[in-house]
């Protein structure tokens, strides 16, 4: 059902890809919007238990995109590297596709922003931490449930051992 990827040497592990999803600090949300238009996002996330958590408001061109397709891929850029001197670029990435989801479930909805509140504010004053998460009714969850990871890197990156 997914394309294999045509340059084997640049396939990153399993392993290498995950982390990618699990350190990087934001990505791009690929929808079908509008009009049969691509839509994509720059958005925060947080990776975990192969699934990525995104936060929304309640109401938006990516809800309503969300709610025609569910078919969404997502993309994180780890390491982009422009090397002019051999016109080429050292990057690392990787693309997760999957279906995405609205959360209606509290403790589903309490857990992502928990996650998220962890990767982005970790040191947060506790009472603020709490009161942001129990905002949980002012923000909609999605929950992209993936079906296929693709990471790929430079080919100087793999053969140098510097990404597996």
């Amino acid at each position: 059902m997914f394309r294999e990827m045509r340059r084997k040497k640049c396939v990153l592990k399993s392993e290498t890809a995950e982390k990618i999803l699990r350190e990087g600090s934001y990505g791009v949300l690929a929808l079908t919007g509008d009009d049969g238009y691509n839509y994509a996002v720059p958005i925060n996330y947080a990776f975990s238990d192969g699934k990525i958590y995104f936060h929304s408001a309640l109401t938006g061109h990516k809800i309503d995109a969300i709610q025609n397709n569910s078919k969404v891929s997502f993309c994180v850029v780890d390491r982009h590297d422009v090397v002019p001197s051999e016109f080429t670029t050292y990057f690392s990435s990787v693309i997760a596709f999957g279906k995405i989801r609205i959360s209606n479930d509290d403790a589903e909805k309490t857990h992502a922003l928990e996650l998220l509140a962890d990767k982005y504010s970790p040191n947060a004053d506790k009472n603020l931490r709490e009161k942001e998460i129990s905002r949980i009714n002012a923000v909609k969850i999605l929950i992209l449930e993936i079906e296929h990871i693709s990471g790929k890197a430079a080919r100087e990156l793999v053969r140098n051992g510097e990404i597996a």
